[in-house]
């Protein structure tokens, strides 16, 4: 029998609140809920500006390939391609210089600012207080917020990205799910808070190149490679979660 509009509304609806009731059991009502919490991050990335560079290798197979082809190509002769199709026979000159790829914060190493590492995919890092550090130790983090009575957890993230840049106009959230978890276990301390599961989601900036970062001590905007300084103990969880 086919499904009306509403019941496809409604089922994912209903998921959802599943889901969120299982996420308050785990934190609330269970025998172990003083030793877990469950934290929405999210990856935010600015994705390249400029087309990357080519490697060498793949570079020279394309030159290999242009030459091989030409051997072939049949050329004719300009009364039977008509003026309109003879290429670079136009009475008109176009003068472009592109734009450089050094930009004047990659030769100042300004990591705060998004005009750096034009072909590179970039991810926004916070320093300052989150869950699992006190005031008083300031830490590397992703914008993250400990899930409490959202309905997903997915607008868990949005709160917690919400909260650093003011608002979402300039985001794009990819997908419903989180991409990766992590689970952090407590050290042998009393007094560290209890073991979390962090989940990622990923979000990318859209339409603009100035963003106004707060909520937090520092930030930076850092490539893969200098993510990884960043987590050094995480660094094999993140290089396989982050792809570029």
């Amino acid at each position: 029998m086919r499904r009306s509009a509403a019941q496809y509304l409604v089922q994912p609806l209903l998921r959802s609140r599943r889901f969120s009731s299982s996420a308050d059991a785990g934190v609330g009502g269970s025998s172990n809920s003083s030793s877990e919490k469950i934290v929405a991050a999210v990856l935010f990335e600015r994705l390249p500006v400029v087309i990357p560079k080519i490697e060498p290798i793949v570079y020279a197979f394309q030159e290999f390939s242009f030459r091989w082809r030409q051997q072939y190509r049949r050329k004719y002769p300009d009364e039977v391609l008509g003026k309109g199709d003879a290429r670079g026979k136009g009475d008109y000159k176009i003068d472009y210089v592109p734009a450089p790829r050094i930009t004047e914060a990659d030769k100042t190493n300004d990591k705060r600012s998004l005009q750096r590492a034009l072909d590179r995919r970039l991810y926004l890092l916070l320093y300052g207080s989150t869950y699992g550090a006190s005031d008083d130790n300031a830490v590397w983090h992703f914008p993250e917020k400990v899930y409490e009575n959202e309905e997903t957890l997915r607008l868990c993230a949005e709160s917690a990205l919400k909260s650093v840049i003011g608002g979402l106009n300039h985001t794009y959230f990819v997908g419903n799910a989180p991409m990766a978890h992590m689970v952090v276990e407590p050290k042998e301390d009393s007094q560290k808070p209890p073991s979390l599961k962090r989940f990622f989601f990923k979000s990318q900036v859209i339409g603009t190149s100035n963003l106004h970062i707060g909520k937090c001590k520092d930030f930076v905007w850092v490539t893969k490679d200098e993510l990884m300084e960043y987590f050094p103990e995480q660094a094999s969880f993140f290089n396989k979660m982050i792809i570029s």
